[in-house]
């Protein structure tokens, strides 16, 4: 390995890191006696398991790490280094010195800070007094207020604020019922299978990035024997052009409003329509992944003059979430016809989501519901403001713009490792709490940040926070 001038250590230790989190994902998707496809360097007969490849890694790092120990006594005498390494995180540890002899003053030793642990994190996150994301501090106190004393308690999932829950939601959407579950991952699969059972098809259709394929282990195809149909790439958005490619019958077309992983994304009103046409002319259910219903609401309120009831209408079901945007405990709906919802309780029961009480969960969301529900117009014309800003930055990019929602993703450049000390840093000096971490890294000096606008942001000023992404860019540019 050759090490190039304009490399510095920082962007090294990044792409380390990169390449490991693309390792831990290939790991958890395989097992370990499955054969890989043979690249054009490999003279073996017989192609390699995941074993036998994972195998050869442990190896070479510590072939790597015997060569660094020696370069190191080499340059700066026996000093006791330990050296560890997991699948691209390496971390350097110091000892006490076995010998007398000193380290060189004119070349120091290159040190490598590692990350707070989680710990160290949630505790830096608790001593901050401002957040710039979302509905702020999620704690216990904050969350046990959005639970009402005088709340009516149900018995598995009957009655009290569970039932007002559901009447809420079923009104919102326009739709004859609707179901609370506790989780999004057993409401969205079962429905489906339900689709798929009324059509005896087995086939789904869904965007490459869609959480259920992604962040959900593929429950659907291990529990359900669905079978996902993926459509288009998966740096766009779907279009109904794209479903036109499908040449095999389907049970149901899932559409995301807005797109996560594409910064919220939306389709234009006529081109989600002409989706919708499309599934129904094929014999397709459609379903809504709505997590972020409540968002997507004020671009169409915008754009086309249609109401969230009119988009929930152009769907068979729609799935919405109770804690992202709106910030409750946890849990969703499912809204749709009687008959769908009076079928997906069985499953509820199936999936082992009846619980003797659900009212905890219920009542936090009626709570955020009415609160919050009302108000994304709002986050959605303070987003437009803060993307227009944050776009003259030397170093930022934001996807997508203009912005369709109340977030966005906030492309950074420079050194990941250097980017997100700097933005710890604003947390240790000013108690303001702007991220977790990167939503996702997409090389060495290049990540993305979900940005979604709520509560907390209304509390700061557009000019505090261009100073914050400043801060956090503009310092670490080399």
């Amino acid at each position: 390995m050759v090490m190039e001038p304009a490399e510095i250590l920082e962007s090294l230790v990044a792409s380390l890191r990169t390449r490991g989190v693309t390792t831990g994902v290939i790991v958890r998707r395989h097992q370990l006696d499955e054969l890989g496809q043979p690249g054009p360097r490999w003279d073996d007969d017989q192609p390699a398991s995941l074993e036998r490849v994972l195998i050869h890694l442990l190896q070479e790092y510590a072939r790597y790490l015997g060569h660094l120990d020696i370069y190191t006594e080499l340059v700066e005498g026996d000093v006791g280094d330990d050296s560890f390494a997991t699948f691209g995180i390496v971390t350097f540890v110091a000892t006490t010195p076995k010998k007398t002899t000193k380290p060189s003053p004119t070349r120091p030793r290159p040190t490598i800070r590692s990350r707070p642990t989680p710990e160290e994190l949630r505790e830096m996150n608790q001593r901050c007094t401002r957040f710039l994301a979302g509905v702020g501090r999620r704690d216990v106190s904050t969350l046990l207020a959005t639970i009402p004393s005088d709340s009516q308690i149900d018995v598995y999932g009957n009655g009290g604020v569970v039932e007002q829950l559901e009447n809420e939601v079923a009104r919102r959407l326009g739709k004859e019922a609707a179901l609370f579950m506790i989780s999004g991952t057993m409401a969205q699969q079962a429905v489906l299978r339900i689709h798929a059972d009324r059509r005896n098809r087995r086939s789904v259709i869904f965007h490459p990035k869609c959480h259920l394929d992604v962040r959900e282990e593929r429950a659907y195809e291990r529990l359900h024997q669905l079978v996902a149909v993926t459509c288009g790439p998966a740096t766009m958005p779907l279009t109904s052009e794209q479903l036109t490619s499908v040449g095999e019958p389907v049970a149901a077309v899932l559409i995301e409003l807005p797109q996560r992983d594409l910064g919220g994304t939306l389709p234009e009103w006529d081109e989600l329509v002409a989706q919708v046409v499309w599934a129904r002319d094929n014999g397709a259910a459609t379903h809504m992944d709505g997590a972020r219903l409540w968002e997507a609401a004020p671009y169409y309120e915008a754009t086309a003059s249609k109401s969230i009831v009119d988009i929930a209408e152009l769907f068979d079901s729609v799935y919405v979430s109770f804690y992202k945007g709106l910030g409750a405990i946890a849990g969703c709906c499912v809204a749709s016809d009687r008959a769908t919802i009076e079928e997906l309780k069985l499953w509820r029961v199936r999936h082992g989501g009846r619980a003797y009480g659900l009212w905890p969960y219920a009542a936090s969301a009626l709570t955020a519901l009415q609160l919050r529900g009302n108000r994304f117009g709002e986050y959605y014309q303070r987003a437009q403001q803060i993307a227009r800003t944050l776009r003259r930055i030397d170093g930022i990019e934001i996807l997508p713009y203009p912005v369709q929602s109340p977030m966005m993703h906030v492309r950074v450049s420079g050194p990941c490792d250097t980017v997100i000390a700097r933005m710890l840093d604003i947390a240790r000096k000013d108690g303001i709490w702007m991220f977790s971490g990167a939503y996702e890294v997409e090389g060495p000096t290049l990540q993305r940040f979900e940005f979604n606008v709520g509560d907390a942001t209304m509390e700061f000023t557009i000019k505090e926070i261009s100073e914050l992404f400043q801060r956090m860019v503009v310092t670490s540019r080399r």
